[in-house]
Parts: structure tokens; C-alpha cells; sequence
């Protein structure tokens, strides 16, 4: 099998192109947007224009197949933090690689992001949690079948990209106690939990529902865990947040629509948690 593994030309290229739209733009935290949570970065105050980048104009980017995601690379801040926002994102069971999916956080590591905060709407293991309940994830289970790393190793940023990485504290424990104290300090509650990690496009089987609940996660969704790996072999400091849009129950017969109502409805939290929390994230990112 041959893996088509990006190359740091491609990376130096796209970096290159996002650089020349803006050049005193920097940033060293992203946010990456997950399904139905594009309308935060509506509401971002902008940097000077151009700052809405879409996905399909950068060199080497993917286009976004998924309703829920908008595929645009937004020059922003939020909290008075510069921040590259994704607004949207890519997956594998969209039919590209895991290489191709996770190719964005390596361009994002080339225009020097420390830290990333990945948002996504997710499944729930867990009787009693309610919906559009906020996750700060823990750790996470690659059930996706495959790695990003797979392939030649891609040595840009040495020395987290071994060809062996470390994948513990995958998320990161001080930027996770710093989102917990912010969300705490506006009134929101957040829980926590392993995150489960589905190649889908289907929902998850009964028997399926009981093995990742055996297995300790809370939560289940079908992306985040690829990018969490190759930001880690890149450097780069990782939190998540996860939203509860359905159910994980023998009942449950979950609809992409209902989710993304579920994740609509909770965006507004979400991105308060974001704008109070991101000024306390750069003080230890930087």
C-alpha cells in the first residue's frame, strides 16, 4: 500500500500563500470549528481584509463535503487574541486520507500556532448527561482503523516529529485547567470525558454503543482524534471541546439535522467559553 504522505514544499507553499493575504497578521492559537459551530466565527472581530480565506483558494487544502461546515480559514480575535479560526474542517469518511485531513495543522504549525482548541459535536455514552452539555476532553481512543503518521515520517518540526510520538497528555492538562477555571468563572458548568474516536459515516451499532462504553469514553465523534496526532508531532498544544448532541442509547436513531440544531443551539456558549478563556490559553501557549 502506498501513502501519499504531504511534503513540506506543499506546507511551506500553503503557509506561504495564507502569509502573503495578510503579512503582519500572527497568530499562535487556532481554533478548529466543528460540525454546526461555524456562526462563532461570524461574530469574531475580524483583522483587516482580507481575513475570510476559503478552504478551496489556499494551495494543497481540501474541500469541505459536509453541511455544518463552512471551509473557510478566518484571520480574527476573539477575547483580543489573534487567532487562526477554521471554520469547518475535514473527515476521513469524506473519502480523503487521514494525511490529507490533518495536512491544515501542519500549515498551521508552520505559521507558528502554539496551541489549538478543537470544537466538535459528539455522541454521549453517558446516561444522565443531557444534551447540548459541553465535554472538556480528557484523552482519546483511535477506533478509526488507521493513523495519520502512517507513512514516511515527516520531520518539519523536530523534535516532537519522531517517528515514534509521545501521545500523552494529548490534551494538554494545564490548557484543560484553564478552559474548566474560565468556563467556571461565566457560569458554565463543563464535564469531562474520553472521546472515542469513529471513522463513520454511520452511527454507531448497539453492540458497538456497549464496546466504547466498556472501553471508559464519554463521548463519540467521527474526527478531532487525527488532528489532535499530528498536532502533537508537530509541537503544537491541543484542548477539545466537545458538545452532547445525541444520545448513545438502544433507542437513539440520531439525524446529521438533529445534531447540527443541537450544536447551533449550543454555539453561543461555546464561543463564550472561548472568548473569556483564550486570553488565559496565550499566557501559557506563548
Amino acid at each position: 500500500m502506498s501513502i501519499q504522505v504531504p511534503t513540506e514544499a506543499q506546507v511551506i507553499e500553503a503557509a506561504g500563500f495564507i502569509k502573503s493575504k495578510n503579512p503582519d497578521f500572527k497568530a499562535s492559537i487556532a481554533v478548529v470549528l466543528g460540525s454546526g459551530f461555524g456562526e462563532i466565527g461570524d461574530h469574531m472581530d475580524v483583522s483587516p481584509s482580507p481575513m475570510i480565506i476559503p478552504f478551496t483558494t489556499i494551495p494543497n487544502f481540501l474541500k469541505c463535503t459536509v453541511e455544518g461546515h463552512l471551509g473557510n480559514l478566518i484571520l480574527a480575535s476573539l477575547g483580543g487574541v489573534p487567532i487562526f479560526c477554521m471554520q469547518g474542517r475535514f473527515h476521513f469518511y469524506e473519502g480523503y486520507s487521514m494525511q490529507q485531513i490533518t495536512f491544515y495543522v501542519r500549515v498551521l504549525a508552520k505559521l507558528g500556532v502554539k496551541g489549538i482548541v478543537f470544537t466538535n459535536a459528539a455522541g454521549c455514552l453517558v446516561p444522565g448527561w443531557n444534551l447540548g452539555e459541553i465535554s472538556l476532553i480528557t484523552d482519546h481512543i483511535n477506533f478509526m482503523g488507521s493513523n495519520p503518521l502512517i507513512g514516511p515520517n515527516l520531520d518539519m518540526f523536530p523534535p516532537f516529529s519522531t517517528r515514534f510520538p509521545d501521545m500523552s497528555n494529548c490534551y494538554d492538562k494545564e490548557m484543560r485547567e484553564m478552559i474548566r477555571k474560565g468556563a467556571e468563572d461565566i457560569g458554565v458548568k463543563l464535564k469531562e470525558g474520553v472521546y472515542f474516536g469513529m471513522a463513520g459515516p454511520a452511527y454507531e451499532s448497539d453492540a458497538e454503543k456497549k464496546m466504547m462504553q466498556i472501553s471508559g469514553a464519554q463521548v463519540v465523534g467521527m474526527s478531532t482524534v487525527p488532528e489532535v496526532i499530528v498536532a502533537r508531532h508537530s509541537g503544537i498544544r491541543c484542548a477539545c471541546l466537545s458538545v452532547v448532541t445525541d444520545m448513545c442509547t438502544p433507542e437513539a436513531t440520531p439525524t446529521h439535522e438533529e445534531i447540527l440544531e443541537v450544536s447551533h443551539k449550543a454555539a453561543a456558549t461555546v464561543g463564550k467559553v472561548l472568548e473569556h478563556t483564550l486570553p488565559m490559553l496565550i499566557k501559557i501557549i506563548n
